[in-house]
Parts: structure tokens; sequence; C-alpha cells
């Protein structure tokens, strides 16, 4: 079981995933460089020793040869989102045969307008999916034009959370979207990567960390009166190193 993926700089505790990151959403914030591929593939990884298939969604469009050697396991189905018959005969066939799935999608894909619902947000919502799959979001580099111009993406993750048996990872470059106080509940665990730029985390630490070292937040899995308490810890993940 890959559940070991780093460890805490401030104690001597190794950094261990556990079963509730599967149920619960984690986001990784960071500028590029900042480790956060390595990071969402070592939760992938978890995800495919715990037997719970992956649906990793990657918005930069990649080409299958520009996809980075870590995800090309014995595990790595490509595909890239289209809007046809013969795209959505394949992806069925991956889904009902429960296939880890690494889907290039073209951002422009989603509506542009709040009244409409896109054709690629009712294939990510099919209920074979909901009931059996651990998602990831891999966000684009242009972060200003893609939660401006589609909001429907935005509008989705704020329902998505009720709808899935699985939790989903997100990963993005810093921005003040997710300053928003509703998309925040959406999270469970945080790792905060560097943010040269992003005055708005108040800290100044966040400027100066080196890659795969991560400002790591939770909550906590016992109740309180009103929320979960959140801890924090600063956290160095392992770089992973391909299986040959």
């Amino acid at each position: 079981m890959r559940d070991v993926i780093g460890k805490y700089l401030d104690t001597i505790d190794a950094l261990k995933l556990e079963k509730r990151m599967l149920t619960h959403n984690t986001l990784i914030l960071g500028e590029q460089g900042s480790g956060k591929t390595n990071l969402a593939c070592k939760i992938r990884n978890y995800a495919i020793d715990n037997e719970v298939p992956t649906l990793y969604m990657d918005f930069a469009n990649s080409h299958e040869d520009e996809v980075e050697l870590r995800y090309k396991d014995k595990h790595f189905n490509y595909i890239q989102f289209e809007e046809s018959e013969a795209f959505d005969e394949a992806f069925a066939k991956l889904v009902a045969e429960k296939k880890h799935i690494y889907m290039a999608v073209d951002p422009k894909f989603f509506a542009k307008r709040r009244d409409e619902r896109s054709k690629l947000s009712q294939i990510i919502s099919k209920q074979e999916l909901l009931d059996n799959y651990y998602y990831f979001f891999h966000d684009i580099e242009n972060l200003n034009g893609f939660y401006t111009q589609f909001e429907d993406f935005l509008l989705y993750m704020l329902s998505f959370a009720n709808l899935q048996k699985y939790g989903f990872t997100f990963l993005a470059q810093p921005h003040e979207t997710f300053e928003n106080p509703h998309l925040k509940l959406l999270f469970s665990f945080l790792f905060l990567g560097k943010c040269s730029n992003a005055n708005y985390y108040n800290t100044a630490i966040l400027k100066t960390l080196k890659k795969n070292k991560f400002l790591y937040q939770y909550r906590t899995a016992y109740p309180t009166l009103l929320f979960n308490e959140i801890v924090s810890s600063m956290v160095q993940i392992d770089e992973y190193v391909p299986e040959l």
C-alpha cells in the first residue's frame, strides 16, 4: 500500500494518506514547479492501491506523448474528450470496465452561460462515474480566463460534493476564486505550495517554499459544535519515481 507520501517538517512522523481522503475533497494550490503533479500522482497511486477507479481530467488538453511519464503505468488509459459518438462509445467502455482513465479536455467544451449545461458536464456527471470513481481536476494555466468564462464549471463544482461516493482532488495555481467561502467548504484537505504573488494568504513563508514543500491543512474527522477543527503543518512530499 503506497500510503506514505512524505514527512512532517515539524515532527518526526511520516506523512500518510488515510481512507478518509478518498471520500473527502482535496485542494492542491501552488504555482508552476511547486510539485502539484507529483503530489496528485501520489494520491492517484493510493486510490489505485485501494481499488478505487480514477478519472484524471487534464484541462491542458495534453496529447498522449505530452503526458508526464509518472502517469504512464499499467493503469494508464488515455482518451481525449470530444463531442462525438466514437468518444461516447470508447469512454463508456472504459467506465464499464472500471479502468483508470486519463482524459485530456479542452475547457472550451464547458458551457459559457449559466443557463446551459454542457455535454462535458453531463458526461462526467454520469451515475456510473459518481458511484465508482475518484476524480482529479488538473487545472489549466490561464486561470482568469477559465474561471470567468466557464461559469458552468464552478457551478458544477459547488453541487458536486453531494452527488458522488468518493471525493476529488483539484490542482490549481493560486487564484482569488479559492477565497470564496462556499468553495472553501468543499475541501477537507489543503496542500498549499509556493505562492510568490499570493498576498491574500497573509503569510510570508509561502513565497519561498521549495518544490514539494507544502503548508498542509485538514479538517479533523471528529465533529465539534459548529465546524471540524482545522490542523496545520508543514510537510515535504517525496518525489515520485516511476516503477520500471
